[in-house]
């Protein structure tokens, strides 16, 4: 009986390590990025990744650092390599899990990255994509912040180019900023994004 209750008491202390040991690295991450060390950040959420894969987090935020760092930078060469890297690092999540809302609205910003970076030769191959993306996460869950402003931030800056009134488009942002209020993240490091760009785009609607 002692013996069991012994091998119990490890096997326990042995997950609640892990578990810090996962914490503290997600902790050290997020510190390096918001020091505005992407690549640095970038490499130990690729870490994580490889330590740690049931949770989708650490690959989720390679790709949401390489695609933020994509659409400031203007080397195109760049560009691909760091949209290739996010693209890697999600398609090892959405293989094992196609039920992750988070997971499509990150798919859907890769594309829209695509777009930025070279609007004339890839609008019309990814602007599609960007669409189904969206559809994909909201047929699993309709009330995700970032899937409702996405999805109607990027077809409002496609109206600068089609002159489609934006009306019922903002009403979505209102919408997503509306959800961004109520909304709780599953866990501390699980995404909590978009308000400020929603409160942007909000904005710009009222102008």
């Amino acid at each position: 009986m002692t013996k069991i209750i012994t091998i119990t008491t490890l096997f326990i202390c042995s997950l609640l390590s892990a578990q810090t040991q996962f914490e503290q690295g997600m902790g050290k991450a997020f510190g390096l990025w918001k020091e505005g060390k992407n690549t640095e950040a970038s490499a130990m959420f690729e870490r994580i990744a490889a330590a740690e894969k049931t949770s989708y987090l650490p690959n989720y935020y390679v790709a949401l650092i390489n695609t933020t760092s994509a659409f400031s930078e203007k080397d195109k060469t760049k560009i691909d390599l760091l949209l290739t890297k996010a693209q890697d690092a999600l398609d090892i999540e959405l293989i094992k899990d196609q039920n992750n809302a988070e997971l499509y609205a990150m798919q859907a910003l890769i594309y829209t990255a695509w777009v930025v970076a070279d609007p004339m030769t890839n609008g019309m191959k990814y602007s599609a994509k960007v669409m189904e993306a969206y559809a994909k996460g909201k047929a699993i869950d309709p009330n995700n912040p970032r899937i409702v402003f996405g999805e109607a931030d990027y077809q409002i800056g496609g109206a600068k180019w089609s002159g489609v009134d934006t009306k019922s488009l903002c009403a979505q942002v209102d919408k997503a900023v509306e959800l961004f209020a109520t909304f709780k993240p599953e866990t501390p490091f699980s995404p909590k994004w978009g308000l400020e760009r929603a409160l942007e785009t909000q904005k710009n609607c009222k102008k």
